[in-house]
């Protein structure tokens, strides 16, 4: 079966991220001049994805109108001429994906955010995508991992490498064996291990795609110490009666969920930006020689 489904679970409180999330959805915080959630919308676009199911919770009605007309400011952008702002904005209206929206009314975590799917997804296979990560490849992620279901017609999540001493930052899986270069058979998977019990060193990032059982798993998955469903032990409560691989991405992500990596990934992005990559290209190599300086 096609996958044609996204879910992409935008109710988080983003506290990393305060005080700027305190009264703004973070998924609307821009890299540059674009919302965190629009590059998720165009990386499912470029992978052929036809419906797209936003779950939103307080605070995250932003998110719907970034993706909804505004007529008063197009109408003021026509009768200034300002033709490529208008197209600019029109392009955020029509991004090529049915949107639809669902709001998670308290913040039970992430299983619990996707077990609110099941409707929209309808038994078919469907992907989850999380606003924290952006990724850049040849071959979208996401598309990566559609093409993986296409031979195993099975759940498979995105893993990378990442420092031994970071783990405790990620659910974490034990590779079994690798089935073609890159895909993993999966022993288990655990959550945010510390760097003595981990595994391995390859951290799941926030890409999966799932068949419709894991919502069974996600029925019968208790609560953890904090209140909150866990996906990552649905996943491994999954694991233990069908197959589920692991893709390891081996391009560019960009981690937007905490302020560090918010910053650097502004810093890229506006090196890759037409309009300021020069200007701010020539700024850093200035600072870096103050700095340079001040030692």
């Amino acid at each position: 079966m096609k996958v044609r489904k996204v879910i992409i679970p935008a109710a988080g409180l983003g506290t990393r991220l305060l005080p700027a999330t305190k009264a703004m959805a973070k998924e609307m915080l821009p890299i540059v001049d674009v919302p965190t959630i629009q590059f998720l919308v165009e990386e499912a676009k470029a992978a052929g994805i036809e419906d797209m199911l936003i779950i939103t919770g307080k605070g995250k009605r932003p998110i719907e109108d970034h993706f909804d007309s505004v007529p008063e400011l197009e109408m003021v952008l026509k009768n200034r001429h300002k033709d490529k702002l208008l197209k600019l904005v029109e392009s955020t209206t029509n991004m090529g994906i049915r949107l639809f929206f669902i709001r998670q009314s308290y913040p039970k975590g992430l299983g619990d955010a996707v077990s609110l799917a099941k409707d929209f997804v309808a038994n078919e296979p469907f992907v989850v995508m999380l606003g924290d990560d952006i990724t850049q490849a040849k071959v979208p992620l996401t598309k990566q991992l559609m093409n993986d279901y296409e031979e195993t017609h099975a759940s498979t999540l995105a893993v990378m490498k990442v420092p031994h001493e970071e783990v405790s930052k990620y659910g974490v899986i034990k590779p079994s064996s690798e089935t073609k270069p890159g895909l993993f058979n999966v022993e288990s998977f655990v959550e945010k291990p510390t760097p003595q019990q981990a595994p391995s060193d390859l951290a799941i990032i926030g890409r999966y795609l799932f068949t419709p059982e894991i919502f069974d798993s996600l029925a019968t998955q208790k609560p953890d110490a904090g209140g909150e469903i866990q996906l990552t032990d649905a996943i491994d409560h999954m694991n233990k009666t069908q197959r589920v691989f692991a893709r390891q991405f081996t391009g560019k992500r960009y981690d937007t969920g905490n302020k560090f990596g918010y910053l650097t990934t502004n810093i890229e992005f506006g090196l890759q930006h037409p309009e300021l990559r020069d200007e701010l290209r020539d700024y850093i190599i200035n600072l870096g020689h103050q700095l340079e300086g001040k030692k």
